[in-house]
């Protein structure tokens, strides 16, 4: 794999992405203009890119955030095609996985030890804009959005320095996709956010992506039970292909799901993870910790404007509910540490790869997404060049 950035440098580069002209409807792909990255800025040409539930909430028209034209997409993996000025991390032909949560080393945030919620670009990021509050995606002479800093559903981006971390050229592109987002949140939240113990018994609710992942780090931490809990039984098998020693349907409880689990776990769990975005589950997960030490992770993104709630006598008598985005890792210092341990066969993103389409078949991708039929689908954005 290689891009060729010799006749493209400093020039606008027409080239095809998937748009997002408003919210509920497909994807349309169209011939847009990539402008040339300005300072601080990278222009990388996308090979692969997986589908998203984040990706889904926006083009459902569900996140407030929200604004179309835009070009979706944020777990990829692909090339450098040029840099702007300043830029001296990454050069052209450095394989790079762009990053949804940045890390600028400047912020009081990244010189946090105890947070990885990078804050440099955060408010304009939001606005689907660029630090200057421009955009670098033209379409049919309309400005086109950005997408979480990367707006990977197209042959070319342009993503900030601070945004991309580069990684080895032996890497396996079409797998570590997955590591800009789903599968790093949920084993971060075993290694990092709970900080799960060898011994530990740990309950996983929902076995998408993310639960899946926890599922893999509880494991790999050495836990002694892991409940794997989702209302879809044909979930089960791969949950305990990673790992799950237990596995529980709450369509076939009569009791209150958490009354279940304490009563059937002997009083419930070290850590519990919530994986769904479900207040209500939040609350189960919560009230299955054991009392006096049990700690429940939120990581599921719950609607806007939804709020959890529990009676406060649960936290009292010692349990602990904490959340964590991207799994607490300090991207650009720790992505490159999880496809070496891809690499070195701790990770196993196989596992997570349910589908593997062209980008042609993007829409049909989300239609397997929504109808719960799979765990990862990657795009092969290269075949739209074929």
């Amino acid at each position: 794999m290689s891009s060729d950035s010799s006749s493209t440098q400093g020039k606008v580069i027409k080239c095809k992405a998937a748009i997002a002209w408003s919210a509920k409807s497909p994807l349309k792909f169209e011939e847009i203009e990539v402008s040339p990255p300005e300072k601080g800025e990278v222009r990388i040409k996308n090979l692969f890119v997986a589908l998203c539930h984040t990706d889904a909430y926006t083009l459902d028209g569900l996140d407030p955030e929200g604004v179309f034209p835009v070009i979706l997409g944020h777990e990829a993996s692909g090339i450098v095609e040029s840099v702007g000025e300043g830029v001296t991390s990454i050069q052209p032909g450095d394989y790079v996985i762009p990053l949804y949560i940045p890390q600028c080393y400047k912020c009081e945030y990244c010189l946090n030890p105890k947070t990885n919620l990078c804050q440099a670009v955060r408010a304009t990021q939001g606005q689907g804009l660029m630090p200057d509050k421009t955009v670098r995606y033209k379409c049919q002479g309309k400005d086109v959005y950005h997408f979480m800093g990367c707006s990977s559903f197209s042959e070319y981006s342009v993503v900030l320095e601070i945004s991309l971390c580069k990684v080895d050229k032996d890497a396996p592109l079409e797998k570590v996709c997955l590591l800009g987002c789903g599968v790093s949140t949920g084993y971060g939240a075993v290694i990092n956010t709970a900080k799960v113990e060898k011994g530990s018994r740990v309950a996983v609710f929902g076995l998408g992506a993310v639960g899946l992942a926890v599922i893999m780090g509880a494991k790999q931490v050495g836990a002694s039970q892991i409940v794997a809990i989702d209302t879809n039984p044909e979930k089960f098998e791969l949950a305990r292909q990673f790992g799950a020693t237990d596995v529980v349907n709450p369509k076939e409880l009569k009791d209150p799901l958490q009354q279940y689990l304490v009563e059937k776990f002997d009083g419930g769990f070290d850590y519990t993870f919530e994986c769904v975005g479900n207040v209500e589950v939040m609350r189960a997960a919560l009230e299955c910790a054991h009392k006096g030490w049990g700690v429940s992770v939120i990581v599921g993104v719950a609607a806007s404007g939804q709020e959890i709630k529990t009676r406060p006598f649960q936290l009292v008598t010692g349990r602990t509910w904490k959340g964590t985005a991207f799994g607490g890792w300090k991207s650009r210092d720790s992505v490159p540490k999880l496809v070496q341990e891809t690499k070195d066969g701790i990770m196993n993103l196989d596992l997570f790869i349910s589908h593997k389409m062209q980008f042609e078949q993007i829409n049909e991708a989300f239609d397997l997404l929504h109808a719960g039929k799979c765990v990862r689908i990657v795009l092969d954005i290269t075949s739209s060049e074929k």
